[in-house]
């Protein structure tokens, strides 16, 4: 896949492949204290029982809940074998990297028997966020979700719900996750793909062994309900609809949308999603599956499979309904590889971009070998197949210590151009190494991310750590500068963190280098990212002691 970063200069990239409590502060709000306890505990899923990583015996993990303008202090004890780093999935940790969560980016992972306070602030941002591991494929069964209410007294810009509930997708291994991804990256070849997706955990009735094992959702006649979509699935862009209802999407990432009306909706890996279901405003004398099942675009293995929960109404009073055997319906999702759905979904995306909720859009911008013919599967941006470093980048940065960690060299475009969606070269030129971007501070960048025919195209859910940016342009084929520009829309495009690139095509988003600090960019399909789909970012301190990344806690840990 490719990048083309415009910043003014631009740039072109492509790529190949619990404790709780609160502290009322009267101005600036609430301090909510989270402790999460990372331990090991059995979970049986389809019949079939494994120890796994999870945090305060639950899985999916707790929730959080905050306010805009919060700040939130939450201590990470790690009580495993492995070694684990927590990321704070959409927050944009503004001058606060130490607690944005990568391992090796922004801080050293915290290993056995030790622990970690991540601190940070919620600015600026309401809705629905994720939190997850973000070292190996441990988010596998290490997340849960974030909510964010409005400050007190600022309602939401769309109906009161009755009731608020979130929905987490996920995908379980009846294997080690930890193994699966291991072996692969010895062998080459792909990895194995998971056993089952799940919601809230739970994988439902359509799976062997499973029918005990399924979310129920029980909603009374007539009333408003919020859904808190998530996706923290390993690999997967999942369809989602429920029988015989129609939603109303109201925000994705933490973003208020212009709300429209979908029966079916697409959310990728690492992407969330708020939806309006208004049930019927009469008892229907049946109940409703809630189903999601992947989007497939690649040439690889997936988990052709279909995740099921039950939409449940509430029998009214003295009635007969409870004891009666009712229909069970179903909804008809999209096909496997229906992009023109996926395409039309998005396009339905756009930022309020109102007086309270504006679109500040950037104007300007400145081994043995298991893979194909005998080669190992990898993956790159601009020709770079990033190498994770053994010290964390930030720490690198911040103390001036560079030398041996990384070098500021990632190609602005890329190195060797090709017809992206045409015939592939018989050689990508690909090389491994740590290379970063460093942008100035307030830099307004905009990035073109390309998707290529290597291996076959696939779409890619990129997502960027540390800021939030505006889709402003998609299309199919290779992106030209000379014709694109001109359709961009530079008026009320849907703000995010993590965005589809489509299969055989591109998509260019702007945001503004504000935040200084070092930050992760990665497909957010957890495969591609270990095979070095991801890159870093450098934005420098500004010259105002509010534009400089605070210095880093005394517990932050060692490599």
């Amino acid at each position: 896949m490719g990048v083309f970063l415009l910043s003014s200069p631009a740039f072109l990239v492509f790529f190949s492949f619990f404790t709780f409590c609160l502290l009322v502060d009267p101005v600036f709000g609430i301090t909510r204290h989270y402790k999460f306890d990372v331990k090991l505990h059995n979970v049986t899923r389809l019949c079939h029982t494994r120890s796994i990583v999870s945090v305060n015996g639950q899985f999916p993990g707790p929730r959080i809940v905050a306010r805009e303008g919060d700040q939130l202090l939450i201590k990470v004890v790690n009580h495993v074998p492995n070694n684990v780093s927590i990321h704070w999935h959409g927050i944009r940790q503004l001058r606060s990297g130490w607690a944005d969560g990568p391992a090796y980016v922004t801080q050293c992972p915290i290993q056995n028997g030790q622990s970690y306070v991540y601190n940070f602030t919620i600015i600026g941002q309401r809705g629905t966020l994720f939190w997850h591991a973000h070292i190996s494929w441990l988010r596998a069964t290490l997340y849960g979700p974030i909510i964010i209410l409005p400050k007190r007294g600022i309602p939401y810009p769309f109906a009161k719900p009755y009731k608020e509930v979130p929905i987490v997708f996920g995908e379980w291994f009846n294997a080690d996750p930890e193994v699966v991804i291991s072996q692969a990256l010895q062998t080459g070849g792909g990895p194995n793909v998971s056993d089952a997706y799940t919601i809230n955990g739970l994988p439902g009735p359509l799976y062997n062994c499973s029918a005990k094992d399924t979310f129920k959702m029980k909603v009374k006649p007539g009333k408003t309900y919020l859904l808190r979509l998530v996706n923290a699935a390993l690999n997967d862009e999942l369809f989602f609809s429920i029988a015989n209802h129609t939603l109303t999407v109201v925000d994705v990432d933490a973003v208020y949308v212009k709300p429209f009306k979908t029966e079916t909706l697409l959310i990728t890996p690492g992407q969330t999603t708020n939806v309006i279901l208004k049930t019927k405003p009469s008892y229907p004398n049946a109940t409703f599956f809630m189903t999601a099942r992947p989007y497939v675009t690649g040439q690889g293995t997936f988990d052709n499979s279909t995740v099921a929960g039950i939409l449940e109404y509430e029998s009214p009073p003295n009635s007969l309904h409870s004891s009666i055997m009712l229909p069970l319906l179903k909804p008809i999702l999209p096909a496997l590889n229906d992009t023109s759905f996926a395409t039309k979904f998005g396009s339905k995306l756009r930022s309020l971009a109102s007086a309270q909720y504006p679109a500040n859009v950037p104007q300007k911008h400145n081994q043995t070998c298991q893979g194909p013919n005998g080669t190992k599967f990898a993956a790159s941006v601009n020709n770079v197949s990033f190498t994770m470093p053994t010290t964390a980048l930030l720490q690198a940065h911040f103390f001036g210590q560079s030398n041996g960690v990384y070098t500021p060299d990632f190609p602005s475009s890329p190195t060797i151009p090709f017809n992206y969606t045409g015939t592939q070269p018989n050689n990508t030129m690909v090389i491994n190494g740590t290379k970063v971007v460093v942008l100035p501070f307030n830099t307004s960048v905009e990035l073109v991310m390309q998707d290529t025919n290597i291996l076959g195209a696939e779409s890619h859910p990129l997502h960027l750590h540390g800021f939030n940016f505006f889709v402003v342009g998609q299309g199919f084929g290779n992106f030209d500068p000379n014709k694109d520009h001109a359709k961009f829309n530079l008026i009320d495009p849907i703000e995010r963190n993590t965005v589809g690139v489509p299969s055989g095509g591109w998509v260019a988003i702007r945001f503004l280098a504000d935040n200084p600090g070092v930050w992760f960019m990665h497909c957010h399909l957890e495969v591609h990212t270990s095979w070095g789909l991801k890159m870093a970012w450098i934005v420098l301190d500004g010259e105002l002691p509010t534009q400089k990344l605070l210095p880093p806690p005394a517990d932050l840990p060692k490599c």
